[in-house]
């Protein structure tokens, strides 16, 4: 097979499974156009159509499935033993690329691989923040960050952080004005600031518990916004209550700028883990990335 057709067949992997041009051109380094044409190429060489475009998807074909299923396994190999002879470099190299939402990753992850990067310079980290629950193994991303419970069980997951609290907190004007809920239920009756999540663009429905009742809320109120430290700000300009980490709230709280309120429906939930899958196998990079993520305690 001629040479052009090898790095068509890797395009066409990207694209199949990112289901977009934009992020696979992101992705492999090239522009949408330039990955078109190559994907137009090979299916002109193979005299079959692999991919079907519209003007806001793309999906592979029955055959594009096919060769997906076929193909998408040996490249994975090429890479696996590629990354392996990489790991007989004396010095750990190479892109570890991580999905996480915006609260994990200021709060945990930069402040923790800021220190390592700064030793080794041949390791690159790519962090993503667009907060959805993604597929890491199509998205190509080597790990995720998501909360204790959100981990599928067929990947491997590492504890980074500690167990942390949600809190609902506002101004005191606000609750002078509107009141002090006493139930989850009252949150109805109030403005609350909502938090678009990405995966597939819900409003995150705010989830107490107490004496081992459960109870999800749906709230509403005038403000809309898709990152937790947004919220966070709307609750201190008196926009209304907000459902945020304990830890972003902390120093507002000590301040007396915010109030705590529903304290007692406020349980620890498990802490953030680093997930990747069971099956990779793991290069000198992100064998010192992991451990450096690993969560110790308070030491």
């Amino acid at each position: 097979m001629a040479r052009e057709n090898f790095n068509d067949l890797q395009s066409f992997l990207v694209v199949a499974r990112s289901r977009s041009f934009t992020r696979a051109a992101a992705q492999l380094g090239v522009s949408p156009s330039a990955l078109s044409h190559s994907i137009r190429g090979l299916e002109e060489r193979l005299g079959i159509r692999l991919l079907t475009r519209t003007t806001r998807s793309v999906a592979p074909t029955e055959a594009g499935e096919r060769l997906l299923r076929s193909v998408g396994p040996r490249f994975e190999e090429v890479e696996q033993e590629l990354a392996a002879l990489n790991a007989l470099r004396q010095k750990p190299a190479g892109t570890i690329r991580i999905t996480s939402g915006e609260h994990a990753a200021v709060t945990i992850l930069w402040p923790k691989l800021a220190k390592v990067l700064a030793k080794y310079p041949d390791i690159k980290v790519e962090i993503n923040m667009e907060g959805g629950l993604v597929d890491i193994a199509a998205q190509r991303f080597d790990a995720g960050v998501r909360l204790g419970e959100q981990v599928s069980k067929d990947m491997v997951s590492v504890r980074i952080g500690p167990d942390l609290r949600f809190a609902v907190v506002g101004t005191k004007s606000y609750l002078t004005t509107h009141g002090v809920p006493k139930t989850p239920q009252e949150l109805v009756g109030h403005s609350c600031i909502n938090l678009r999540l990405p995966t597939h663009g819900g409003l995150w429905a705010w989830e107490f518990e107490r004496n081992r009742r459960e109870m999800k809320v749906r709230v509403d109120g005038q403000v809309i916004l898709n990152n937790i430290f947004q919220v966070r700000d709307a609750a201190l300009e008196g926009l209304g209550l907000a459902y945020i980490p304990e830890d972003l709230a902390r120093a507002h709280l000590s301040k007396g700028q915010l109030v705590w309120v529903l304290e007692e429906w406020s349980p620890p939930w498990s802490g953030y883990r680093l997930y990747y899958p069971s099956r990779r196998q793991s290069s000198p990079a992100f064998a010192l990335i992991l451990e450096a993520l690993r969560y110790r305690g308070d030491r």
